[in-house]
């Protein structure tokens, strides 16, 4: 840095100066993100413009059966990718999606993110900053993305306690805190035998699944998995494909807290763990009712790949992946929705009905047996 001979808490591996340029790489990043909200419902006030000064909302006025509460959720290991490929500014989005499209599945609008980023040392130079700038440049994109105003978040140094790929591990949560008003919430009850589901396409795996993903391809290729050529690129470079954030578009179809919305939505599905059964029975199971699932959209190269090599079934696919379904919409307005979707440039298609049996049924699109008919019970 200067010259200057380190205190004894950059010699203990906590460099707070370097630990300061960080979080004033992050805050600048966060401003961006505040205008997500201009005259909406979060909108962002600052009474002075500091990385360490306070951030607030006015909760003033707000109307009889307004609603708001807070998801929490991470990256999860798929920041070893990251890691790995030397890549850290689509890690946001991962990370967005995980938090704001969780925040729709009860009919809230995403509103204020924070987040946490674990690291185990910045160093006492700024060898690593350039990765802090990376990881703060995709916060701005994810955040308009969901349409989201970034309003806190810390950046801790792990020392021992952090371990990863590479020598700058990291792990990156965050909190969502959502609104509703009482009209919109979903219960669960509003599906209804006949309803169509819309699955919306995911090109990769999301943030889940990555402890099977990262075992299949380190047995095959050895621990410099991520080298390997894959079509035009590398094994790696596709599997940090970045996940879709779907909120925004979810949002202005069935209506956020301050919007009436263009489409009828009964119910959402966000394909996180557990892939497509473990997601459709969970909203479904309110209701006792269930789906039947024909015309899903066929899963990623990579992650066929993945099955193909790990010699993984189509039943266990579709319960660890999400198979290139990242959510279901429940609704009586099938095509509608599908064009309202298409025209925020996400790909949907009309996939299946809700049925009065329970359970989900689906026709696999795996590399085992496509076309067979896996059934699930709730």
């Amino acid at each position: 840095m200067d010259g200057k001979e380190p205190n004894a808490y950059a010699r203990a591996g906590v460099d707070v100066d370097i630990e300061s340029q960080a979080s004033k790489i992050m805050y600048e990043a966060s401003k961006e993100t505040f205008k997500n909200r201009d005259g909406a419902i979060g909108e962002i006030v600052a009474p002075f413009d500091d990385f360490a000064g306070i951030k607030m909302v006015s909760a003033a006025n707000l109307p009889e059966g307004t609603f708001f509460s807070v998801g929490f959720d991470t990256a999860g290991t798929k920041v070893e990718i990251a890691e790995r490929v030397g890549i850290h500014d689509t890690i946001a989005f991962d990370l967005f999606a995980m938090v704001c499209d969780d925040a729709v599945l009860r009919g809230g609008e995403p509103v204020l993110v924070g987040s946490n980023l674990d690291i185990k040392s910045l160093g006492t130079d700024e060898r690593y900053l350039p990765v802090i700038r990376e990881l703060a440049k995709g916060y701005v994109a994810a955040a308009a993305e969901a349409n989201v105003a970034v309003i806190n978040g810390e950046i801790a140094q792990m020392g021992s306690l952090m371990t990863g790929y590479g020598d700058f591990p990291y792990h990156w949560g965050a909190a969502c805190v959502w609104f509703a008003r009482k009209e919109k919430l979903f219960t669960g009850m509003e599906i209804k035998a006949g309803d169509s589901v819309v699955m919306l396409r995911e090109h990769g795996f999301r943030a889940n699944g990555w402890s099977l993903v990262r075992k299949i391809f380190g047995e095959a290729y050895g621990d410099a998995w991520h080298e390997k050529d894959f079509g035009e690129s590398t094994l790696g470079i596709a599997a940090l494909t970045p996940s879709v954030i779907y909120s925004r578009a979810v949002v202005a179809l069935h209506g956020g807290y301050q919007t009436e919305g263009t489409c009828e939505i009964h119910g959402v599905a966000h394909i996180t763990g557990g892939g497509v059964p473990e997601k459709m029975m969970r909203v479904l199971r309110p209701s006792g009712l269930g789906a039947k699932l024909t015309d899903l959209f066929e899963p990623p190269e990579i992650m066929q790949h993945a099955q193909s090599i790990g010699k993984i079934s189509d039943r266990d696919a579709y319960r660890a992946w999400n198979m290139g379904q990242g959510m279901a919409l429940i609704t009586p307005e099938p095509q509608k929705v599908v064009e309202e979707m298409q025209a925020f440039g996400i790909e949907a298609k009309v996939a299946g009905t809700i049925t009065k049996t329970p359970g989900v049924t689906l026709v696999s699109r795996g590399t085992e047996q496509a076309g067979q008919t896996l059934s699930f019970e709730i």
